[in-house]
């Protein structure tokens, strides 16, 4: 598969090295020599220097024959007419990254116009990765398959849990809720659990379950009275705008501290319903006066990881129950998981991840089970994938027992019309089932993870 990347930015970098260690064929297109000198040098992809909305430039990296141009450099008007020249030369699909509020309202207007097969919203995929984690506080991580249906969730075993020492099997016979626990790591190791594998405090473990379930579980644990209702944001960008908007929505008390005072009108007109607060979220002072101890999560979204992080870490220290904070950078995203800071959420990896899906999907689109949804856990050791079974083949119709998977790899979980099943050996898949596998494998087809 041969992919052109326009802009080597953030994001564009990131899948840069993603889809380059994965063996694709990637071009990367940038105006900046010195950037792409660099990217060479620790990358095997091939670099063209040049305007990615100029044709000439552009032919020069073979978008004609390109299976797919993702445009990421920094302006969404570049970036739209980009991907319509792309797709005037001939190549066969096209994803622009569209950042503009008013741009993506109308972006189902324009994604005909422009023959687009997808717009990302870094800022509006990071907000709802952020809002779906405060609708389910115990958790540092929550992704979505099955169209919202079944949730992958990260929880860490506190010291006083219920859950230390026990066996997965005796979990799952204690509680007995329809849940499966697919990852965990503890400390630097991470393992795919059979029944034998036994919780310890600390451990990071990923569970797979209905919504309900999962409610049902957190409950069953003592979990009992930590819904969110007042929140605390600090930085008052697009992250900030989209997050208010959802949060607002589902009645939650929002106020923003936001230091540009220009910023802080449009947000009034914007917000009505919120409290916006003009002056610098970095300020201690501030931040007790405006009740940081009353707060039941703050949300550091700045632009600087640096400040993001102190406030997340000043936050813990006045007892706040949810600190979410925005981490651009992957490796201060790793050191700040040593400092009890339990989500970190970053943009570039959230648009990463639903444009990686859309690769994969269209890789696949040949084999007998196509790829709907990926996403990278625990720093891109394992992933999650869902698969929708499209025909009859070796593997539908025979009970799972009789299905032999390879070491690290596991059915999580399966959809069914409207059933959500977490299997066992008596089940087995049948055409139109979606499948949610996880693995620590690279995974392109779904016989990948059979023996």
């Amino acid at each position: 598969m041969k992919i052109v990347i326009i802009g080597d930015g953030k994001v564009g970098h990131k899948l840069t090295t993603q889809l380059s260690e994965e063996n694709y064929d990637v071009v990367l297109i940038d105006q900046n020599e010195g950037k792409l000198k660099e990217a060479v040098n620790e990358l095997d992809i091939f670099c063209i220097t040049g305007n990615g909305a100029d044709v000439e430039v552009q032919r020069q990296a073979d978008v004609p024959h390109a299976d797919l141009v993702i445009a990421c450099a920094s302006t969404d008007e570049l970036n739209m007419l980009s991907c319509l020249l792309a797709k005037r030369l001939g190549a066969r699909h096209t994803i622009a990254r569209v950042r503009n509020p008013i741009y993506y309202r109308q972006i189902d207007l324009l994604k005909e116009d422009l023959h687009l097969s997808m717009a990302v919203n870094p800022e509006r995929a990071a907000a709802n990765e952020i809002s779906r984690v405060l609708l389910f506080p115990e958790t540092s991580k929550v992704e979505t398959f099955m169209k919202g249906r079944v949730e992958l969730v990260e929880f860490v075993v506190r010291e006083n849990s219920a859950l230390a020492g026990l066996s997965l099997a005796e979990v799952y016979r204690k509680f007995q809720i329809k849940i499966l626990v697919c990852a965990v790591k503890r400390g630097k190791e991470i393992y795919i659990p059979d029944g034998n594998f036994v919780l310890e405090k600390g451990d990071k473990m990923h569970i797979v379950a209905a919504h309900q379930n999962l409610k049902s579980f957190f409950r069953a644990l003592g979990h009992r009275n930590a819904k969110v209702k007042k929140v605390l944001i600090c930085g008052g960008g697009h992250v900030c705008f989209y997050l208010a908007m959802q949060l607002l929505q589902v009645g939650m008390q929002v106020k923003i501290i936001e230091q540009n005072i220009k910023r802080c009108e449009e947000l009034c007109e914007l917000l009505p319903k919120a409290t916006i607060i003009n002056g610098d979220a970095a300020d201690h002072e501030l931040l007790v006066e405006e009740g940081i101890n009353e707060a039941d999560a703050l949300i550091a979204l700045t632009g600087m990881d640096e400040e993001n992080i102190i406030m997340a870490l000043f936050a813990k220290l006045q007892g706040v129950n949810k600190i979410v904070a925005k981490v651009n950078e992957d490796s201060r995203a790793q050191m700040v998981e040593g400092l009890g800071i339990d989500s970190i959420v970053s943009a570039k990896s959230a648009t990463a991840d639903a444009i990686m899906s859309y690769v994969r999907a269209r890789n696949e689109s040949a084999s007998n089970a196509n790829v709907e949804s990926m996403y990278q856990l625990l720093g891109g050791k394992v992933e999650a994938l869902e698969f929708i079974v499209k025909c009859e083949c070796s593997f539908t119709n025979v009970p799972l027992r009789e299905l032999r998977t390879k070491k690290n790899n596991l059915i999580a979980c399966i959809g069914r019309k409207r059933r959500i099943i977490i299997p066992n050996g008596e089940d087995h898949l049948e055409v139109g089932d979606s499948v949610v596998v996880v693995t620590m494998d690279h995974v392109d087809k779904f016989s990948d993870i059979l023996e």
